[in-house]
């Protein structure tokens, strides 16, 4: 009998997503050098939190621009682009802060960075900001894939570089896309009507 009993539909709510400028602002607002270069790479590669803190030195392949992702989320290994100036901030991390194994370490530099201290910079952020709405490392991947999106990137590649299993988990951003959204043509623009003289 149990068995029959439907589950409750989990809700599903729009993400949070920061415009361009937003994110630029958010940024701005990070005083530390290590934890603002660690949201910005999580924001250029789309990596999920608990990525961005185990990349290691060894990752950055520079020659291909890509940033080698080891053991994703569900263990997989994949590639995700480098930003030419993306490269060119983190070579001014590298050599202000000479980190040596893990790109962003902890206090003690045979430690990761732990994700909570990454949280914690994006809302003392956004606090400093002034933003209404939430900001978490996830805000920032999905407003990288969305600000992919907009500019005409493929869907496929989107799924591919955030490491999703299925489609349908990146379409989500096609609903937050509202640049897409603004621009898509209604189908009455192509009428030629005039409005009625009124009587």
């Amino acid at each position: 009998m149990v068995e029959r009993i439907p589950y409750a539909r989990k809700l599903r709510h729009l993400a949070v997503v920061l415009s361009a400028d937003e994110v630029v602002r958010f940024l701005a607002e990070v005083p530390n050098l290590k934890h603002r270069m660690a949201l910005m790479t999580a924001y250029a590669a789309g990596l999920r939190v608990s990525e961005v803190v185990r990349l290691k030195i060894t990752d950055i392949d520079s020659a291909r621009m890509v940033l080698r992702m080891e053991q994703g989320k569900g263990g997989k290994d994949r590639y995700v682009m480098l930003s030419p100036r993306l490269l060119a901030m983190l070579r001014i991390y590298w050599h202000t802060q000479k980190p040596r194994h893990w790109l962003f370490p902890g206090d003690n530099q045979s430690r990761s960075l732990d994700p909570s201290v990454l949280q914690a910079a994006c809302r003392a952020a956004r606090a400093v900001a002034g933003f209404q709405k939430p900001v978490t490392m996830h805000t920032l991947r999905h407003s990288f894939a969305t600000h992919l999106l907009e500019a005409g990137t493929d869907i496929r590649t989107i799924q591919v570089l955030l490491g999703h299993n299925d489609l349908s988990t990146t379409t989500r951003y096609a609903r937050v896309a509202t640049t897409t959204i603004g621009s898509t043509q209604s189908p009455l623009d192509r009428f030629k009507l005039e409005m009625p003289e009124p009587t």
